[in-house]
């Protein structure tokens, strides 16, 4: 009883867009134009964060660490969707 126990330090899984740059170590015009092209994932659908772990993916299959998988139609479709909406609402 009495004990003073210290709260863990948290990471957070989502961040903004800013800190998602910082997170790659490039700056927000280039981190946007990487979603633009399709080399990083845009941010979970209907927000405006990103998940770190999807980034990570994505930079381990650019870095050849994972294998890329297989797309589908609707995974095309819905990359070029989100692309289009990011153009117009960077």
């Amino acid at each position: 009883m009495g004990e003073k126990t210290e709260m863990p330090m948290i990471s957070p899984r989502l961040i903004g867009r800013e800190w998602a740059a910082r997170y790659c170590g490039v700056s927000v015009a280039t981190f946007s134009a990487w979603i633009r092209q399709g080399i990083l994932p845009g941010p979970i659908p209907r927000t405006s964060r990103w998940d770190i772990k999807a980034i990570d993916q994505a930079l381990d299959i650019l870095s050849y660490l994972k294998e890329k998988p297989k797309e589908s139609d609707l995974d095309r479709w819905k990359a070029a969707r989100d692309a289009r909406k990011l153009e117009r609402d960077p």
